[in-house]
């Protein structure tokens, strides 16, 4: 089987990592320094005991020089896939099976799911359409990312916390090629599950980033600070009031109360959200995908979000302020990065 990740960084790295250390063909799309040492000496892979591992891949720049691959799996954020997905088109045939590993409401989220909304775009994710036509919907296996890894230094990654990866067709259809990718993914050592609600598992991750990540990005403030202040704490459970009712909406059971949720994040203790990260490190932080997307999901469907929508824009306005984000005509509303 052919597979390529384009966007091999922490989780993209550790993915092509472990299906060429399982003896699947594996080539992977970079650039820079990371391009040249993993062309040099293949991708290192550093497991949480310090153990490493050195994974041979085939690494290109330039994605016309791998052709189409029987799987593609996407490890870009999701303002980065916006402009780079005309860029994978020769990766991408009628069987391609696209698996994005990305947070937030994907481009995909409403490929045959949402009701009314089932089959529409979302300006804040795909402003012009350039995703979808790049990595069409009815290519996708949807993914749900559990885990989490850092690119310790150019063609080396480390494996942090987690092992889990959730797929599902868009369609909460049981195919052949979910199951061939789940097991592809299993015996590369990591804890794949299929499901039919997949739509769903994307609201359960989404329903803990949306709030914590532009929170802790506008405070400066670790998780637990957050919860430990019950005026932030009630920022909080008002923003996820707001995303249970649109997620009610969209069919859409969560099956855990806020409290419940917020017990889960307490065993996290005192960690910096990887929104706060960006901050701190000057990269774009994934606001359109992460909270703009449900803002607009709610307001198309009529369900005020007025503790989200606040917190949207300041956290806008701060990354404006510090030269990472900036609007799109069609996103204008929402937020949409612009190039």
């Amino acid at each position: 089987m052919r597979v390529c990740v384009a966007g091999a960084g922490a989780v993209g790295g550790l993915i092509a990592a472990r299906l060429a250390l399982a003896g699947t063909q594996v080539s992977v799309l970079a650039r820079g320094a990371h391009l040249e040492r993993m062309q040099a000496r293949g991708l290192e892979l550093v497991d949480e005991t310090g153990v490493r591992a050195r994974a041979e891949v085939r690494a290109e720049s330039d994605p016309a020089a791998l052709g189409r691959q029987e799987v593609l799996v996407v490890g870009l954020k999701a303002h980065q896939l916006r402009d780079a997905a005309a860029t994978l088109v020769p990766l991408v045939g009628p069987d391609t099976v696209v698996v994005p590993a990305i947070n937030g409401v994907p481009w995909w989220f409403f490929h045959g799911f949402g009701g009314t909304l089932a089959g529409s775009r979302l300006a804040s994710v795909d402003p012009e359409g350039a995703i979808a036509r790049a990595l069409p919907p009815r290519n996708v296996i949807g993914a749900v990312v559990h885990l989490s890894a850092a690119v310790e230094s150019p063609g080396v990654i480390r494996r942090k916390a987690g092992n889990l990866l959730i797929l599902g067709e868009p369609s909460g259809a049981t195919s052949a090629r979910l199951e061939q990718t789940v097991s592809l993914l299993r015996r590369a050592g990591f804890e794949t599950q299929a499901t039919d609600a997949i739509q769903r598992e994307v609201w359960i991750k989404l329903w803990g980033n949306m709030n914590m990540n532009p929170i802790s990005a506008l405070t400066g403030s670790t998780a637990d600070v957050i919860m430990d202040d019950p005026l932030t704490l009630e920022l909080v459970r008002g923003m996820m009031t707001e995303a249970a009712a649109v997620g009610r909406a969209l069919g859409i059971d969560l099956g855990m109360t806020i409290e419940q949720r917020f017990a889960v994040t307490r065993k996290l203790g005192a960690f910096k959200t990887s929104m706060l990260l960006d901050f701190e490190l000057g990269r774009t932080p994934e606001l359109d995908a992460i909270l703009a997307a449900p803002c607009e999901i709610g307001a198309r469907l009529g369900i005020p979000m007025p503790w989200s929508r606040t917190v949207l824009g300041l956290a806008r306005q701060r990354a404006m302020n510090s030269g990472l984000y900036g609007y799109t005509d069609g996103g204008r509303a929402f937020g949409a990065r612009s190039r």
